[in-house]
C-alpha cells in the first residue's frame, strides 16, 4: 500500500474508533501520532533495507507483531498523562493499520505466505519485488486499480477529516510558528 492509502485507512479506522469511544472527533496530538503511525513501518524498514541494506525487505523489522509490541509497549510505558496516552493511542492504531492493510490482499487471496513479514525472524520474509531505492519505488507507480482504490480512500478520509474539524492542523501551525519563528530569529541575529 502506499503512504496515503496507509494514511486514509488509518484515519477512517482511528475517526470511527475516537467517536464509538470518546463520542466525539479524534483530538489534535492523536491525529497527529496517528499520522506518524500510519507511516512509522515504512519509514523506518525502506530506508534500512533499500539504502543502506541492513534488513532483507522492506517490509522486514518494523513490519513484524514481533517488533511492533515492545515499541508499543515501551511508548505506553512512557506516557504519564492522558493526553500521552491519548497520543499513543493514535500512534498504535495508525501503526497496527498499517501492518494489517499491507496484508489484506495477500489475505483475500488465501497466499498467507506472505503474510511472513508480520512474525518476522520467526517466519521467513515474503519474495516480492523490491526497490532499489525510495525514489525508484515511486518512479514505478502505475494507475491500476487499486492505486485508484486507495486514492478514493484517501479522498473519503479527508473529507472525514474537514467534517471532523482538520483535527491537527492549529497544533501543528502553532509548533510550526513557535520553532521555525525561533530558528529564523536566530539565523538573523548570527548575520
Amino acid at each position: 500500500m502506499w503512504p496515503w492509502g496507509h494514511a486514509a485507512v488509518g484515519y477512517l479506522l482511528y475517526s470511527c474508533l475516537s467517536r464509538v469511544r470518546y463520542r466525539q472527533p479524534p483530538i489534535a496530538i492523536a491525529t497527529l501520532a496517528l499520522a506518524v503511525g500510519t507511516q512509522f513501518p515504512d519509514i523506518i524498514d525502506k530506508p534500512l533495507a533499500w539504502e543502506l541494506g541492513l534488513l532483507a525487505s522492506g517490509r522486514g523489522g518494523a513490519h513484524s507483531l514481533l517488533v511492533a509490541a515492545p515499541v508499543l509497549g515501551v511508548l505506553w510505558w512512557a506516557q504519564d498523562s492522558p493526553t500521552g496516552r491519548l497520543a499513543w493511542g493514535g500512534f498504535a492504531v495508525g501503526y497496527l493499520s498499517h501492518l494489517a492493510a499491507d496484508g489484506v490482499h495477500a489475505a483475500l487471496q488465501a497466499n498467507f505466505k506472505d503474510l511472513g513479514y508480520l512474525l518476522w525472524p520467526v517466519t521467513a520474509l515474503p519474495d516480492y519485488s523490491e526497490s532499489p531505492s525510495i525514489l525508484a519505488h515511486f518512479a514505478t507507480l502505475d494507475l491500476t486499480p487499486r492505486i485508484y482504490a486507495e486514492l478514493g480512500l484517501f479522498a473519503l478520509a479527508t473529507l472525514l477529516w474537514l467534517v471532523d474539524g482538520y483535527p491537527g492542523v492549529r497544533l501543528l501551525a502553532r509548533w510550526a510558528k513557535e520553532h521555525v519563528g525561533t530558528a529564523t530569529s536566530v539565523m538573523s541575529k548570527q548575520q
